[in-house]
């Protein structure tokens, strides 16, 4: 899967661990969730401005997670996420996850509210720190 052709997408591999698996013998659905936040966390740590790591921090205010397909122990993945547009101070992020043969094993919707650190309240999306993750017209 891609990211649409507007925006930055980030990818990267995870593979199913043990510890990953439920009693049905595939991938918990807590797992996909971490990989949701694991994903938007290492895009934003990859892509943002140290001096906007510095001064804020996302916190989620929604995740919507479709699963498609289950995921057994070993199989390898691979994330791809982008963001919305900004509204305020919320970002949406979308997340895909794929096994290896290309099917979609599950996607995600997820909001994600911008923190002043300093402050601890949430501040609109400045231009500055949404611009490196939305590609120019």
């Amino acid at each position: 899967m891609q990211a649409p052709a507007d925006r930055a997408g980030f990818r990267m591999v995870v593979t199913a661990q043990p510890a990953d698996i439920d009693a049905l013998g595939h991938v918990n659905n807590t797992v996909y969730l971490r990989w949701v936040q694991d994903a938007a966390t290492a895009h934003w740590q990859a892509v943002a401005r140290a001096e906007d790591i510095a001064r804020y921090v996302w916190v989620v205010t929604r995740h919507e997670i479709d699963y498609r397909r289950p995921t057994l122990v070993g199989e390898s993945l691979t994330l791809t996420t982008w963001v919305g547009t900004p509204r305020g101070a919320r970002f949406d992020r979308h997340v895909e996850i794929c096994g290896a043969d290309g099917q979609l094993r599950a996607k995600a919707l997820t909001i994600w509210a911008l923190i002043d650190q300093a402050s601890g309240r949430a501040v609109r999306v400045p231009t500055e720190v949404a611009s490196p993750f939305l590609l120019p017209a």
